[in-house]
């Protein structure tokens, strides 16, 4: 018995119709944030890059110097933790962004402003779907992103799938881990604050329940440039005492503690808050003055791809029955074609 190539492709075809004809798993809902989930605003407008929050970071999670390759590979001596990016020694870092002569800070044109770059904290991790041992997992209360290296098999496909590119895998290293900022969830644990916000002196990053600094966001980017606003900082808990005005939105009455606000007057933000929507949403969000593209936030839909990744592999692959499928008309169409060369029928096209 001959198998040609049209044999061949009606049996492949076979397969894609039982494939295509398994009843599609039910997608699943886009996740959402918990309610007292824990949350951090940099606003860019704020920073002066003295890179307090870097030095705090490291103190916190106990991480090493970090000796650059580049000023290594110019013989440069006496520079240590200033890498270009994060990396597996380095989980927070500011960057800064430049046009043509640099003056001005918070100016597109001719100047300046400078990026944190951190886990954004997901609502719909793409790490956490993509991560087959489930190393990677969300707080249900906090909504905090950790890694749990007991559960990590190094497959590295967390790093694939952020599209912040958060996850860092440490290459030099015979039994390697993988490091992520989680919002110092140790220090949170005892009652204290991620060291980002606690040691930032002017304030461009602040802690709170993700609720409030969502709030807070939404007061500034409705300021007017060059007005005079008291700007908290470290955190937005204990610092004031809200009430509710008529129309049911909050505002802020004086500061219960006056040593934690500085005011000072607003630049001109862009009327939009990264991080609210992208992906599903995150817990780490960004104010600027500067468009979001110059400072290499990429731009990202308001769906999670992890809901979108899920869905198609967990139809493809319910049951096994598809693949299954599949593999038995290539082994069928194998077996034939074996059959007929050891009849001694030629096997070809027709």
């Amino acid at each position: 018995m001959q198998v040609d190539r049209r044999e061949f492709f009606k049996i492949l075809s076979a397969g894609a119709v039982t494939m295509s004809s398994i009843s599609t798993v039910q997608a699943r809902s886009v996740a959402t944030l918990p309610p007292e989930a824990e949350g951090v605003l940099y606003d860019a407008t704020l920073c002066i890059g003295c890179k307090s929050c870097e030095v705090a970071c490291k103190r916190n999670n106990s991480m090493p110097m970090d000796f650059g390759s580049y000023e290594e590979s110019l013989g440069v001596e006496g520079v240590w933790d200033a890498p270009k990016n994060l990396n597996a020694k380095t989980l927070n870092k500011i960057q800064v962004y430049r046009n043509g002569k640099a003056t001005t800070r918070n100016q597109e044109k001719d100047g300046f402003s400078f990026i944190r770059r951190a886990c954004m904290h997901c609502a719909d991790p793409d790490c956490a779907s993509a991560c087959p041992t489930t190393a990677f997992t969300k707080d249900p209360k906090t909504g905090i992103v950790s890694w749990e290296k007991d559960n990590c098999c190094g497959c590295r496909y967390c790093q694939i799938a952020c599209p912040y590119d958060i996850p860092k895998f440490e290459y030099d290293k015979a039994i390697p881990l993988v490091h992520k900022c989680e919002m110092c969830s140790h220090v949170q644990a005892e009652g204290g604050i991620p060291g980002c916000a606690e040691f930032c002196p002017t304030g461009a990053t602040i802690h709170g329940k993700l609720t409030d600094i969502l709030e807070e966001a939404k007061r500034r980017i409705a300021l007017q440039e060059g007005d005079e606003y008291p700007y908290p900082t470290a955190s937005l808990k204990g610092v004031y005492r809200r009430t509710s005005d008529k129309d049911g939105s909050f505002i802020q009455d004086e500061a219960q503690d006056n040593s934690f606000i500085q005011r000072r007057p607003v630049a001109k933000y862009i009327d939009y808050i990264y991080g609210e929507q992208e992906s599903g949403g995150a817990q780490y969000l960004i104010l600027s003055a500067v468009p979001f593209e110059k400072l290499g936030l990429p731009r990202r839909g308001f769906t999670s791809s992890a809901v979108r990744s899920e869905n198609i592999s967990h139809t493809l692959y319910k049951g096994m029955i598809a693949p299954i499928a599949l593999l038995g008309g290539l082994v069928f169409a194998a077996h034939r074609s074996s059959k007929s060369l050891a009849d001694g029928e030629e096997v070809g096209d027709e």
